[in-house]
């Protein structure tokens, strides 16, 4: 039984070395003396193992790499690119890409760190030429979606030569630099200071304006108004002259002691009044006629 023991040891190593599990969430190439191994799949051939399972390769010879097949997550590291106007902003961005081809994958970055040095360098580029041809005023608008868009088209072109997809581009935040910001919100509240200042100016003008046609539109109603009351006055006077003149005709003498009445009203009105008169006024005349008249 003990003869037995070392070849049984050897099938085992063997058998262990010949067999690898590829996960779910992974897939794999075979490397035989460092160079890919391909695989018949159907009606053509690959490099790379992405359906899960038990495989076999030669035990010693091949090698397996495994490399994830899920969506994966990239921040790269805070940039400093001009915009438009040559104002400095630091811009913190993400990405989400997935590995298609490991083989291409592992032969340019070997690994997830190496894919992460590449897409740094991609980023800036990318970030420097589609900031670079906006101002900062206009990724604060629909703009940036534009320029979301550029940025994303541009890294995924690029990010091809390297085995990988990628899905999403996101810019986290886009501010000044902190040793520009003090000097860029005195000059922006110095400009919107001015603007205010103008449209102060503006409005007081335009307030002067209209108080001022305001007012002549006053004069103008007030005079009219004046002009046409003393036109209604004028003609109320005429008529009540007519109407006097038509009364004074028909009757004269009563007219006349009518008036004379109308005037001792106004004149005897206050008990106090003292009047010296001849008693052969004509102002008396009625009241010396009614003295007569009682004799």
């Amino acid at each position: 039984m003990a003869k037995w023991i070392v070849p049984i040891v050897i099938v085992v190593i063997l058998a262990l070395n010949a067999f690898f599990i590829v996960p779910q969430t992974h897939q794999a190439i075979v490397l035989e003396f460092g160079k890919p191994v391909e695989f018949a799949d159907g009606d053509k051939t690959v490099s790379y193992i992405n359906t899960p399972g038990l495989k076999f390769k030669l035990p010693f010879i091949q090698e397996v790499k495994y490399f994830d097949g899920r969506i994966l997550d990239f921040t790269a590291k805070d940039k400093e690119v001009l915009d438009l106007e040559k104002k400095a902003l630091t811009v913190n961005a993400f990405a989400k890409y997935k590995i298609i081809d490991p083989l291409i994958f592992y032969q340019k970055v070997t690994n997830e760190d190496g894919i992460r040095n590449r897409l740094d360098k991609i980023f800036e580029a990318s970030l420097r030429d589609a900031i670079g041809s906006v101002p900062l005023k206009k990724l604060l608008t629909e703009v940036r979606t534009d320029v979301m868009n550029k940025i994303r088209s541009d890294v995924s072109q690029k990010a091809k030569d390297f085995g990988i997809a990628v899905l999403d581009v996101r810019i986290v935040r886009s501010d000044l630099p902190r040793e520009n910001s003090d000097s860029i919100y005195k000059r922006m509240y110095a400009d919107r200071d001015k603007e205010a200042r103008e449209y102060r100016a503006q409005g007081e003008e335009q307030s002067k304006i209209i108080r001022s046609e305001a007012d002549k539109q006053v004069k103008i109603l007030l005079a009219e108004a004046r002009r046409e009351g003393q036109i209604i006055r004028g003609q109320g006077e005429a008529e009540a002259t007519r109407i006097f003149a038509n009364a004074f005709t028909k009757d004269p003498e009563f007219f006349n002691f009518y008036r004379t009445m109308l005037a001792y009203r106004a004149t005897l009105k206050d008990s106090n009044t003292r009047m010296v008169l001849s008693p052969d006024s004509e102002f008396l005349q009625y009241l010396s006629d009614i003295s007569s008249a009682k004799r």
